[in-house]
């Protein structure tokens, strides 16, 4: 789990600056957004070429057009899921429930009422930090985990573990979740954890390759491992933007009970998944980041 450590004057200084833009309401925020995107996409050109060579390899088939549009759609949707995730500093419960609405919660409320800690998996799609408000609408009897992965900014990691934990979701740092998670199960408590299971690997990280959006594609095997040796049931959440500031996550079964497959069979089932996602609504995946940095030739081979 997170430390409690020192925040520096850094931090202090980005909290107050991003939390004066929280209170601000949405209509405004979403101007502020508009004025960023603009500066992103058409002055800065944040990441354009490594966005545009994702969205042409992950859609050979598509006109530079239509690449062109879910290009800037998505750099519209990026600048939205910034001012949205600030926001988060200064937010009701209420209004969070208006605005990420979950479907199907009581699958993991069966799960923990039966003692078994879960595993909720999804990927960088539409808003994956309003997710940790799922807490508000699952039974009080299973804590809440988020496995994140530290930032190397210091300041910027204590303050999105600050975003996060403002529905009460605990972090727990990926290197240190597998113990986490023994020890919950000795101790016989229920944890729901939420798992961005779509992190590139490193090229010493245990991996398999599979193709994802039409490209080869190295996948993490961790969650798939913890959720195997543990025997835990695991879930999806199939996000949907409605419209601009509203989500609704589906909660679908993709294992109930891990022990009975292998973590390359769960690992694989979850990448259709979340390929089924993208496709439906392309803009809103995360394409500025490096998901296809190696080919499969710089790494160790393992296939599903």
């Amino acid at each position: 789990m997170a430390g409690n450590r020192k925040k520096s004057l850094t931090y202090y200084l980005l909290y107050g600056v991003l939390y004066l833009h929280a209170i601000l309401p949405f209509k405004v925020l979403y101007v502020l957004s508009d004025i960023l995107c603009w500066f992103a996409y058409y002055l800065v050109r944040y990441r354009r070429v490594h966005v545009r060579r994702n969205l042409m390899n992950a859609f050979p088939d598509k006109p530079v057009r239509e690449i062109r549009n879910i290009e800037r759609a998505f750099y519209h949707h990026l600048c939205d899921y910034f001012v949205e995730s600030v926001k988060t500093l200064h937010m009701s419960d209420e209004e969070a429930s208006e605005r990420m609405k979950f479907e199907h919660t009581e699958v993991i409320d069966q799960w923990t009422d039966e003692g078994n800690s879960c595993l909720l998996c999804l990927g960088h799609y539409a808003n994956w930090e309003w997710v940790t408000s799922i807490g508000l609408h699952l039974m009080p009897w299973a804590e809440l985990g988020l496995i994140y992965k530290q930032l190397h900014s210091d300041a910027f990691d204590q303050l999105f573990l600050k975003i996060r934990n403002h529905f009460g979701a605990k972090p727990i740092e990926m290197k240190s979740a597998f113990r986490k998670m023994i020890r919950l199960k000795k101790e016989g408590k229920t944890m729901t954890v939420g798992f961005l299971a779509d992190q590139r690997p490193s090229r010493k990280q245990d991996q398999f390759w599979t193709t994802f959006l039409n490209q080869e594609t190295p996948v993490q095997t961790g969650m798939g491992k913890i959720a195997v040796h543990l025997a835990m049931p695991v879930a999806y959440l199939d996000i949907t933007k409605v419209k601009r500031g509203y989500y609704v996550g589906k909660i679908q079964v993709l294992s109930s009970d891990a022990s009975k497959e292998t973590a390359l069979a769960i690992m694989e089932r979850y990448m259709r998944k979340l390929e089924e996602t993208v496709l439906k609504e392309p803009a809103y995946y995360l394409w500025s980041h490096n998901r296809w940095k190696f080919k499969k030739t710089e790494t160790v081979k393992k296939d599903i």
